[in-house]
């Protein structure tokens, strides 16, 4: 018999990822900053942060340490028994970055485990004030993602991904438009007749289902996977907000992606002009050192608990887990002193002026959009027309494995859909807060060199 663990005999690999074949993805041996070492002795940018995740880069030590000083005090108790100093010292700065907007912090696992349990929670609220409440349906929008658990997956329109679980997905939700206007807007349509539009289609939708059946409006701020960076237009949000408060329904923001700084502001909706009911942040929580997300709730759905059973229905094993909790503590004390999302913003516009120069007369790139360090590059087969590429030549996937290529070394997030739901070919650039003009230089580069060569590796003659 082999020694545990040694794998080097077996016909297949036991690890199960995605794909059920062995993985092609080099080895990861370390990592530091903005860089990546594999097991080769290559070092790989990661302008993406993984998927938006490295907001302060790898190896901070101040994390690091941290992180092992929990571990000598201890590591694990039950949340349902006992307390732990340092989740209440997270949710204090969580709220606290608000400006007392925003008035509790639960702490808990996955981005998705965010969303669901803003669902449950958006439930209950209205099930305290009426143990017969028929709030129950949701209404979210078309292209977007919020999870790939169930409940978040009914709330979510990344097609790929949802189509072939669509008989197991729960019948409470509907969608409508996503604010895209790249695509949606209408070229004799001002900014403030498309939000408008907008608005009228989810008034809509409130009276199909019934005014008083709907439970809460679902939106990322800023979109994330499904469609590349796109940033709502002025005066989106407080249309929406109006529509929900009108007939009473809350609205939950994902910015699981898009949030605690990741914009160029703590959270995306300071931009926006609104405050929502129920938040849920995720991947720059723990920057990577930790599997946490949270969910940030508004005073007066507190006040609702509190005038019902004053107990929320929800309860998981990791919930406030400490060593989560205190690399995501330490992780969000960095971003504070360091100014950290004030480099966001700043470096930001110059990765965003960076990459509209360096593709400014490609003959594929359709758009180049984005928002603090939060940048997508969709490319077309006809920048006038917007006609996306056919999608068997695979140019997001290919551009993202041509990144981890020798003579490239860059993370690219890829991914499929932005133009229709299945048609449309972007990526994503998403580095670390921390990064310098210098650092910006490099990412326009390496990605503009892998774009070049994929394109000129494809054929872009029509597909019969």
């Amino acid at each position: 018999m082999g020694s545990l663990g040694n794998t080097s005999k077996l016909a297949e690999p036991a690890l199960f990822y995605q794909n059920v074949y062995e993985s092609s993805f080099p080895h990861v041996a370390s990592a530091s900053g903005l860089y990546i070492t594999l097991e080769d002795g290559r070092e790989v940018l990661d302008a993406t942060g993984g998927a938006a995740v490295s907001a302060i880069g790898h190896g901070n030590q101040r994390v690091n340490a941290a992180i092992i000083k929990q571990l000598s005090k201890f590591t694990y108790a039950h949340p349902g028994y006992f307390q732990n100093r340092v989740s209440h010292q997270l949710a204090d700065i969580l709220v606290e970055s608000t400006g007392g907007k925003l008035a509790r912090a639960c702490l808990i696992g996955s981005g998705s485990e965010a969303v669901e349990t803003a669902m449950k929670l958006a439930r209950q609220y209205f099930l305290e004030q009426d143990p017969n409440s028929p709030r129950l349906h949701f209404i979210s929008r078309q292209n977007s993602w919020h999870g790939c658990t169930l409940g978040a997956l009914s709330v979510g329109d990344l097609k790929s991904r949802r189509e072939p679980f669509l008989e197991l997905l729960p019948n409470n939700v509907s969608q409508v438009s996503a604010c895209h206007p790249y695509r949606e807007q209408r070229p004799d349509e001002t900014v403030e007749e498309y939000v408008a539009r907008l608005a009228a289609e989810l008034e809509e939708e409130f009276q199909r289902v019934g005014p008083g059946n709907v439970c809460a409006f679902v939106a990322e701020t800023m979109v994330g996977t499904a469609l590349g960076c796109v940033t709502a237009l002025p005066g989106y949000f407080r249309a929406i907000r109006e529509v929900c408060d009108r007939h009473g329904a809350l609205l939950i923001l994902d910015e699981v992606m898009c949030g605690l700084g990741r914009t160029g502001t703590m959270h995306a909706w300071e931009q926006e002009g609104i405050v929502p009911d129920i938040q849920a942040v995720g991947k720059g929580l723990g920057a990577g050192y930790a599997t946490i997300s949270a969910i940030l709730i508004h005073q007066r759905v507190i006040d609702g608990l509190k005038a019902g059973s004053a107990s929320f229905q929800h309860g998981q094993t990791y919930q406030c887990h400490p060593l989560n909790v205190v690399a995501a503590l330490e992780v969000q004390r960095v971003i504070l002193e360091e100014g950290l999302v004030h480099n966001a913003h700043k470096m930001g516009l110059l990765l965003g002026s960076s990459l509209r120069n360096a593709f400014a007369n490609h003959p594929h790139v359709g758009q180049v959009r984005g928002r603090g360090l939060f940048w997508c590059i969709e490319f077309v087969a006809d920048p006038v027309t917007k006609k996306p590429l056919d999608p068997k030549l695979n140019v997001a996937k290919r551009m993202r494995l041509r990144g981890l290529e020798k003579g490239y070394e860059i993370c690219l997030f890829s991914s499929t859909g932005c133009a229709d739901g299945w048609k449309g070919d972007h990526f994503m650039l998403s580095p670390p807060f921390t990064i310098t003009a210098q650092d910006v230089e490099e990412i326009v580069s390496r990605t503009l060199r892998v774009v070049n060569s994929v394109f000129d590796e494809v054929s872009l003659q029509p597909a019969k």
